[in-house]
């Protein structure tokens, strides 16, 4: 609710649902998960949830991160083994995506974290600070992620950019998590590198978790503009 470049986003309704709505229903696609929850600090919110008939849970309004918010809700569900994380700015999301995150941890005893990454093509997105790369090692595992372009392609870009199969990778900001992990992360200390990148997942690599990413073909599109939300509901309009 409190979105510094869009106040009160996911209320925002052009398309006749709410922004949350539509999340909330494309990851409703998904195969592998056996409910989607919205986890949120705000009644309205939980409210707008409830009205589409979705279900929603308080959580305490201090959490620093959706991963500190979804262990909160995780501790709740001792039942269940793995939890991800969609952010609620994503109405595009893939339920195909979240049964890839899903999937890892269900192939792949020694992960315990999964997350996902896609191509980079375009050398201003591989610039672009607002942009987070990562690099993985050839069993799929994080090495790093960054703000910066990594690795860096001293030779200059356009030597690597239309590279087969891909040199650079964006991080798409969805995770799934083994619940005894989940439930450290309010109480991990945050790393140096995690304070200067501003990147939490960071902290993950310096504890020694096995972050594993897989590769889709594409990054969906979070809103975190009014310029997003008005293209998004072009999307939707046009269909």
């Amino acid at each position: 609710m409190e979105s510094t470049r869009l106040p009160r986003k996911m209320l925002l309704a052009e398309t006749g649902k709410t922004l949350i709505e539509h999340t909330f229903l494309a990851a409703s696609q998904s195969r592998l998960a056996s409910e989607v929850i919205v986890a949120t600090d705000h009644s309205e919110i939980e409210q707008a949830v409830q009205s589409f008939g979705g279900r929603a849970l308080l959580t305490d309004p201090s959490h620093q991160s959706g991963s500190e918010r979804l262990a909160e809700v995780a501790a709740g569900f001792p039942e269940v083994d793995v939890f991800i994380n969609v952010q609620g700015d994503e109405p595009e999301i893939s339920g195909q995506d979240i049964d890839t995150a899903i999937g890892r941890l269900q192939s792949t005893p020694q992960a315990v974290v999964s997350t996902l990454a896609t191509p980079i093509r375009d050398p201003h997105t591989l610039m672009d600070p607002a942009c987070v790369k990562v690099v993985m090692d050839a069993v799929s595992r994080a090495m790093y992620f960054s703000r910066s372009p990594i690795p860096m392609p001293r030779a200059g870009v356009e030597n690597w950019i239309d590279f087969d199969p891909a040199c650079f990778f964006q991080h798409i900001g969805i995770y799934a998590y083994r619940r005894d992990y989940l439930l450290q992360i309010p109480d991990l200390p945050p790393a140096r590198i995690d304070k200067i990148e501003s990147l939490e997942q960071l902290r993950f690599l310096v504890a020694g978790w096995p972050v594993f990413v897989d590769i889709v073909p594409g990054a969906f599109p979070g809103i975190d503009t009014m310029e997003d939300y008005q293209s998004f509901v072009r999307r939707q309009t046009n269909g």
